[in-house]
């Protein structure tokens, strides 16, 4: 088994969190995963952390994952760095959730696309597409976010969710436009430096690319991306974007997360999101429709929820393509941090099953 096992504080449990992470070496040991770390937190306090397997495991090179090992974390940029950028927005009265898209990006207005929203674009309504291949143009940013602007929609707005990356895109260009600043260094003003997120970062510098997993092979590179954004068109935007781009620890997560916890304040009280702003955030706002999303957030129940059978109703979290999660479950005061970089290995590869079963066995933690 090559894992090791680090507790800050033994929950006083039947189960202890020993099953939850246990799974992880299962799946290391069935070749779904060449590693990952998990982190869980429990009324304010890291409740264990655990590092499994590999970091990098390719080509005869092997690199052991830690605590700290630091992982493309894809799609959770769009809930760690895009979303509360909106929420602050809207906290300092700059934004509004039913400001049409067209008063920030005057070019969105066109292809009957003037009554999207902002809140359309947060809860994956707008009637976008999920995804198109703009990296295959060999368009600058401007350039890219120029073409989404000028996209048709797919279908009626409000008539369904389609998870669309696309949406995220511009959101992530309208918060920095906002905030008058490039995306990556917004959120590390707005959101990494008060939280103590010092290993969090867009486009990491090169020395930290001996504490990075290691994505998926590619035939560009001649290696595996490793400090490299896995997503395509996140890497055509230069690694910078409002749906992907993020690398990030176990550790610093958890911070994000019980800052979520504490109603959007640090630990010492300073706000980073009003919290008036995170109870919006985590109220459903897809009642009509098949699917329950809050602003970013997937809650619990709906067809992309992964936070298993235990968790309480008012669970809420988000994924990443490249095989990370974090789910918050206000009602137990828990949240989980599960990091792998299952592409490693190739896209077939599924952390699914992992996911709810590792949430399950948190859950009957505590």
């Amino acid at each position: 088994m090559n894992s090791h096992l680090r507790y800050s504080a033994q929950p006083n449990t039947i189960y202890g969190l020993t099953a939850a992470f246990r799974l992880l070496d299962d799946e290391v040991d069935r070749g779904e995963i060449p590693g990952g770390v998990a982190l869980v937190t429990h009324q304010g306090k890291v409740a264990g952390s655990y590092a499994a397997g590999y970091a990098v495991d390719h080509g005869g090179e092997k690199v052991r994952a830690e605590e700290t090992t630091i992982y493309d974390c894809a799609s959770l940029t769009k809930v760690t760095v895009t979303l509360p950028l909106v929420l602050q927005s809207i906290g300092y009265g700059l934004v509004r959730l039913d400001d049409p898209v067209a008063r920030f990006l005057p070019e969105f207005g066109t292809n009957g696309k003037e009554h999207i929203t902002i809140r359309h674009l947060l809860i994956h309504t707008s009637g976008l597409p999920a995804h198109q291949k703009f990296y295959l143009h060999g368009w600058t940013p401007e350039e890219i976010i120029g073409a989404i602007c000028r996209l048709p929609l797919e279908y009626k707005s409000d008539s369904k969710i389609v998870y669309s990356d696309l949406g995220y895109m511009l959101l992530g260009h309208i918060a920095a436009q906002v905030f008058g600043d490039s995306l990556d260094r917004v959120a590390s003003e707005q959101i990494f430096n008060p939280l103590g997120m010092k290993d969090t970062a867009y486009c990491p510098p090169e020395d930290w690319k001996p504490r990075i997993a290691a994505t998926e092979y590619t035939e560009l590179l001649e290696r595996c991306k490793r400090g490299e954004v896995h997503d395509e068109n996140a890497y055509a935007m230069g690694g910078i974007s409002g749906h992907a781009g993020l690398f990030s620890t176990a550790g610093d997560l958890a911070k994000y997360a019980m800052m979520w916890l504490n109603g959007g304040r640090t630990e010492d009280g300073r706000a980073v999101i009003p919290e008036a702003c995170v109870q919006v955030s985590i109220g459903t706002h897809t009642r009509a429709l098949s699917g329950r999303r809050g602003l970013g957030w997937v809650l619990k129940g709906d067809k992309m929820d992964v936070s298993g059978d235990l968790f309480s109703d008012s669970a809420y979290g988000h994924t990443g393509f490249t095989g990370v999660s974090l789910t918050i479950d206000p009602e137990r005061d828990i949240s989980a941090i599960l990091l792998t970089n299952r592409v490693h290995y190739g896209r077939d590869k599924s952390v699914a099953r992992l996911r709810a079963c590792f949430h399950n066995a948190v859950a009957a933690s505590f």
